[in-house]
């Protein structure tokens, strides 16, 4: 098959098959860049080089459902009222472009959407930090739409240990499973992603819902702490959960990681956080680079875990989890989230069938937020909102 060809062959197949995608940063590069501004930096216009998002470029990548991250970094001093000012702005994108996006809260909605050709528009929150130990934060932010947490972000949590510090409480605490409990019972996904091996683990046994990874890759295939190891991967069919692929270049390409350490380390000396996307930051960055050439990941490279997490877990369980506008470089065909047809048209020259394909982008995805809300209707029946509290369980005042 011709690249032309595959090209086409990925474009026809994402009409009928549109990709769910895990993970987008759009709300907080809104807050960051125009404090929530939608006149200021409007995605129906024209694009933007300052995002990775808007409705013409979703429309070209054959975007057909989003879950737009309701994130607050781990240091936000108030991460309660900054995760609900999150949720206000994917509030104020749904009432702004109706014709374009739908909000969804089930997997039936995102079939609507998809009937009318609209992007199905889900949430999902960042970091167990964002509920501040308390269960019914939780439960209020199910009740505005939030359809996925993260059990951590890049720091612990008290309850869960995250992939990048310290081990803690060495996977999840007593409060930990408790709060996968709940989030069973309301029929929010469990996401795995950012936390410990150990805290997946953990996860795994405690859940009673399919889980998911909104935006990591395989370990194997590149060893850095965010992404999934084998046996983690091996464990997914037994749990029906999805492992979303990431596109980050510090996560797919062990050149990358490495480049990454040292950059980082220069914006830290520099007075900025590794993770501050700000101009002033990046004109540090990008001095940075012109001395030391960034190593470049492509979209064969995102292909290579792809088709590892495939031969570990199976087709049935992967899917495709961007973090568009959560990450200052892309790799080469990805750049955006135009870029989505270019990675299915590798897949089909890698050999993956139409039936393949459409497990990844879309049935996948849709299947086991359906399976969560399938456990949560037998689990509502049986069980009653958790009043559990961390110093009930952990014997600890949790620091949040």
């Amino acid at each position: 098959m011709t690249a032309v060809a595959a090209l086409d062959e990925a474009h026809a197949l994402l009409r009928e098959f549109p990709v769910v995608d895990g993970h987008n940063d759009l709300p907080w590069a809104l807050r960051e860049q125009v404090g929530y501004d939608l006149d200021a930096l409007d995605i129906a216009g024209d694009r933007s080089e300052r995002l990775h998002t808007d409705l013409p470029r979703l429309r070209a990548g054959g975007v057909g459902a989003q879950y737009w991250s309701v994130y607050v970094p781990c240091e936000q001093p108030d991460p309660v009222a900054a995760t609900l000012e999150q949720i206000d702005c994917v509030r104020q994108l749904l009432a702004r472009y109706p014709a374009a996006l739908a909000p969804a809260l089930t997997a039936a909605d995102m079939e609507a959407a998809r009937g009318e050709g609209r992007i199905a528009s889900l949430m999902g929150a960042e970091g167990g930090h964002s509920i501040a130990n308390s269960l019914g934060t939780l439960r209020g932010l199910y009740a505005l739409g939030v359809r996925y947490m993260t059990l951590t972000h890049n720091d612990n949590v008290d309850w869960a240990d995250s992939a990048t510090d310290e081990p803690g409480v060495g996977g999840l605490s007593a409060f930990g499973r408790e709060v996968v409990a709940e989030m069973n019972r309301l029929g929010m996904l469990v996401d795995l992603s950012h936390v410990a091996a150990t805290t997946m683990r953990d996860a795994l046994d405690a859940t009673s819902a399919p889980v998911i990874f909104s935006h990591s890759s395989s370990r194997a295939v590149c060893d850095h702490p965010r992404n999934i190891p084998d046996d983690v991967l091996e464990r997914l069919p037994a749990n029906g959960g999805v492992a979303m692929v990431t596109f980050v270049p510090k996560f797919v390409l062990q050149a990358a990681v490495d480049w990454t350490d040292v950059a980082f380390e220069n914006l830290r000396a520099h007075g900025f956080d590794p993770l501050d996307t700000s101009p002033e930051a990046m004109k540090i960055h990008r001095a940075f680079e012109e001395r030391n050439p960034r190593p470049v990941a492509t979209v064969s490279t995102v292909a290579d875990h792809l088709d590892h997490m495939r031969e570990v877990a199976g087709i049935d369980h992967l899917g495709i989890g961007g973090d568009y506008d959560g990450t200052a470089f892309t790799p080469d065909g990805l750049n955006d989230v135009s870029g989505y047809p270019n990675l299915l048209a590798e897949l089909l020259d890698r050999g993956w069938s139409k039936a393949d394909l459409a497990k990844l982008t879309w049935q996948n995805a849709v299947r086991v937020l359906g399976a969560a809300e399938d456990v949560a209707r037998d689990l509502q029946a049986t069980r009653a909102p958790s009043l559990a509290t961390i110093e009930s369980l952990d014997g600890t005042r949790g620091g949040n």
